[in-house]
């Protein structure tokens, strides 16, 4: 090789090196501008009073979203700038499309089940839920997982396609609940026992009129019979009603001469 083609082949060296140099300075410049944009928009994003109005989980799903579309539009201009073919990227992307989408089906079952959540709304931030083995209040819905933290105070991360494919119990969703109870007491003295019940409910002031509470016999049980007492409360008193009255019954039917019933003997032949 001569030195007149030595200098050809370093000069188109220099011209690419230069024009590629040029191409990752520009992409470095867009992904720098880029981010910082993206920031600023989620900001204002953040600040749009109107999303105040709608649901937290709504809220954190859309930030979610909106944070993952800029993002893909940064990485295709950034792409578009190096000089990349279009329609390489596009068979490319479709093609790590279908094997990803099959190695995260969990996580994309996860994402459409988030979808669904928002869609039908079976609960909101907030919420008191029993779903896939697990109780508490929602701190969080994203896209993938939602957030429950139990009464003890634990953190319980369940995927959203477990909360769609199985039943979810809203505790809160209603603004009244039922307190269910029942009681032990010997003899067959019905009146008695369904008077000191109701006056014990209607005694609670957080025991509500209307549904008017019911006291009733269940059944009959060695020794006496099995009743049920039935207080409607709003449901944040729940728990106070349910422990008053737990408390306050039997010390009312002890009062009134109401005792429990006398334990079973079995009697052994030898």
């Amino acid at each position: 090789m001569d030195t007149k083609q030595v200098s050809v082949w370093a000069d188109k060296l220099v011209d690419l090196c230069a024009s590629a140099g040029s191409k990752i300075v520009l992409a470095l410049l867009i992904f720098i501008v880029g981010k910082i944009v993206i920031g600023k928009i989620l900001k204002l994003t953040g600040k749009i009073k109107a999303l105040d109005k709608v649901d937290p989980s709504v809220r954190t799903f859309v930030n979610n979203f909106i944070k993952i579309a800029l993002y893909a539009v940064l990485v295709i201009s950034i792409i578009s700038v190096l000089g990349v073919p279009m329609a390489s990227v596009v068979t490319v992307l479709a093609t790590c499309g279908l094997a990803v989408g099959m190695a995260l089906q969990g996580a994309l079952a996860n994402l459409a089940g988030g979808i669904m959540l928002l869609i039908f709304r079976p609960f909101s931030v907030g919420d008191y839920v029993v779903a896939a083995d697990a109780e508490g209040v929602v701190k969080e819905l994203n896209m993938f997982y939602t957030v429950i933290t139990t009464v003890d105070n634990q953190t319980v991360t369940i995927p959203n396609g477990n909360l769609m494919a199985g039943n979810i119990t809203n505790v809160t969703k209603e603004g009244q609940r039922r307190v269910d109870l029942t009681f032990n007491v010997t003899g067959n003295n019905i009146a008695a026992t369904k008077k000191v019940l109701m006056e014990t409910m209607q005694a609670s002031e957080k025991v509500l009129t209307d549904p008017a509470p019911q006291a009733e016999p269940l059944e009959g049980i060695p020794g006496g019979m099995s009743f049920t007492a039935r207080a409607w409360c709003k449901t944040e008193d729940y728990w106070d009603v349910y422990f008053e009255l737990m408390e306050a019954i039997p010390t009312a039917l002890g009062e009134a001469g109401v005792a429990g019933p006398l334990p079973a003997y079995h009697i052994v032949n030898d």
